[in-house]
């Protein structure tokens, strides 16, 4: 039996995989790649030059690779690249990048990501994400690895979220957050360590505590900036064991340019 139901419209250049699967009504352009054993339900439209891997399951009515909503997106041949292990669930809008930066919006693997989510153009999303509903992405966001951001969570344009990091329901994140900080509220501020979802990763009580060490001195001692990425790189010297994560906070201020939530 075949796997792309007798609806479905496939452009003949589309480039699936022999075991894609493909749902009722379903609508794949001419420029869309799919890798194997993806799935994809009915009524999906995957268009523009959208690039899928292996193992992702989209679920219905999904838009992926629509033009940007960007006036200054001239219909030029951006991208939408996703890769493998991604669920994809309910009215999800992905859209194609612009020249204006990299020329794509790119998701990484194992995101899940739930219903009506939006990611804007430029969008970059690394690995082992969650989406909750209605989480709203404007253009040229960038997510870090196990990021988590609740349900009704926007995030203005240029944002970055650093790995390990996480929101509260309906939270509005106008500025940068900082690797395994927990933000809350509109607009957004720092409210702890995401010490449970370190804890569900297998983070040792040491290199927790050192993270909230590394917390206080950027938000609870009283210190600058600058003075808080100097006592996080004298902090590094401490364990080694809790090092490599202090490095990856301190980095993250050092690259800042857009400021940080406070």
């Amino acid at each position: 039996m075949s796997k792309i139901h007798s609806t479905a419209i496939i452009d003949p250049k589309a480039q699936l995989e022999e075991s894609v699967e493909v749902g009722a009504y379903a609508v794949i352009g001419p420029d869309v790649k799919i890798g194997a054993r993806t799935k994809v339900g009915p009524h999906v439209v995957i268009e523009g030059h959208t690039t899928i891997g292996c193992d992702n399951q989209i679920f219905q009515f999904a838009s992926l690779g629509a033009a940007p909503q960007d006036k200054k997106y001239a219909g030029e041949p951006t991208l939408l690249e996703i890769g493998d292990r991604n669920t994809i669930r309910e009215f999800c809008t992905f859209n194609l990048g612009t020249v204006q930066d990299a020329g794509a919006t790119r998701i990484g693997n194992d995101n899940w990501i739930m219903a009506y989510v939006h990611l804007a153009h430029d969008c970059q999303l690394a690995n082992n994400i969650i989406l909750a509903n209605n989480v709203t992405l404007a253009g040229h966001v960038h997510l870090g690895d196990w990021v988590f951001l609740g349900g009704f969570t926007t995030v203005h344009q240029f944002c970055h979220i650093g790995a390990h990091a996480m929101t509260a329901f309906t939270a509005a994140v106008s500025q940068d957050v900082p690797p395994f900080v927990t933000a809350a509220g509109n607009r957004a501020a720092p409210a702890g360590i995401n010490s449970e979802g370190l804890k569900r990763r297998g983070f040792t009580p040491e290199q927790i505590a050192a993270i909230k060490r590394g917390y206080k001195m950027i938000y609870r001692a009283g210190l600058s900036l600058d003075e808080a990425k100097a006592a996080l790189a004298q902090e590094e010297g401490k364990s080694s064991d809790a090092a490599p994560h202090l490095r990856l906070l301190r980095e993250f201020l050092e690259s800042n340019t857009r400021g940080i939530i406070r």
